[in-house]
């Protein structure tokens, strides 16, 4: 079996013209996995929509409803940053979908990816920074619930910190919270995660990897997780318009091989989200986001698994 990828097609829900939200990465992601030869149809698995009460693992009953009924406050609403649609519940609660399942498919073969999802921005009862509902601690939740991991790690490499993830969890000693961002960006109040690093404004490939290698391995034999949730947020990069880090493509790409080789090695499966990611060249951007994939197909070669 060739590594396991995760995609469906409501990834993409209208928004209007001109939003800085580049909601068409998701489908543009799966056609340059498949026109580059990265990926081929059979290898994709489609997630479908969770029950309510998947998400209320985490979320509030009433921000859910509220949210999933179209009747959430406008001030809360703007929080978010997208305006609401059907269309956007619908692709909301399928990528979270789609993230518990690329765990489950992670704990099967090792290692698994889904072509959406790392929204850590949502907090139990309201969203923020274009996050609704949290994928990475929901998935991490249902797994806990289904009784198939005890102990979980989310590695958060996007370049904001994971605060609602952090928030979500800051009392929980079964998930580990690791999150490595700009110490100078988005959210302008920070919350406690398990393991905070926080990087200087234009920081470079090596200095950034070197300071990744300092702390992944270690925090591996310390945590000793059932399952890895790795957050592969590309707006690290130079060119990201939101980031104020300076990865090329390259670090990128270093970076995800670094990651997921350390934790497969030492036999740690690993479920790969892939954050965020915003450029005014949508090419680039997607491009950047399949190094994720292009780095994963290749570790999962090289390992066998």
């Amino acid at each position: 079996m060739d590594l396991p990828l995760v995609y469906n097609p409501v990834y993409v829900a209208p928004l209007p013209a001109g939003h800085r939200f580049p909601m068409a990465k998701f489908r543009l992601l799966y056609e340059m996995l498949l026109a580059d030869g990265v990926a081929y149809p059979e290898q994709f698995f489609t997630p479908e929509r969770p029950v309510q009460t998947v998400l209320e693992l985490v979320h509030t009953r009433d921000y859910v409803q509220a949210y999933c009924e179209g009747t959430l406050d406008p001030k809360a609403q703007r929080r978010i940053g997208l305006p609401w649609s059907p269309a956007l519940v619908d692709r909301t609660c399928t990528a979270v979908g789609g993230t518990i399942l690329t765990a489950q498919m992670a704990l099967q073969q090792g290692l698994a990816c889904n072509t959406a999802g790392g929204t850590h921005h949502a907090f139990p009862s309201y969203g923020s920074g274009f996050c609704i509902f949290n994928d990475l601690a929901i998935a991490a939740r249902a797994l806990q619930k289904l009784g198939l991991v005890e102990k979980v790690l989310i590695v958060d490499l996007d370049v904001h910190q994971g605060d609602g993830t952090a928030l979500i969890f800051q009392d929980d000693p079964s998930v580990f919270t690791f999150s490595m961002h700009c110490a100078v960006n988005f959210p302008g109040t920070k919350q406690q995660s398990n393991l905070d690093v926080p990087l200087p404004v234009g920081m470079e490939d090596d200095a950034y990897l070197q300071t990744l290698a300092a702390y992944l391995p270690d925090l591996l034999t310390e945590v000793r997780p059932d399952l890895v949730l790795y957050d592969a947020g590309v707006d690290p990069h130079l060119g990201d318009r939101l980031g104020k880090l300076a990865l090329t493509d390259t670090g990128l790409f270093r970076r995800e091989m670094q990651v997921l080789s350390t934790c497969v090695a030492t036999g740690y499966p690993v479920a790969c989200v892939i954050g965020g990611g915003y450029a005014d060249d949508l090419q680039a951007l997607v491009y950047r986001h399949s190094l994720l994939h292009r780095a994963a197909s290749d570790v999962y070669r090289h390992y066998r698994l």
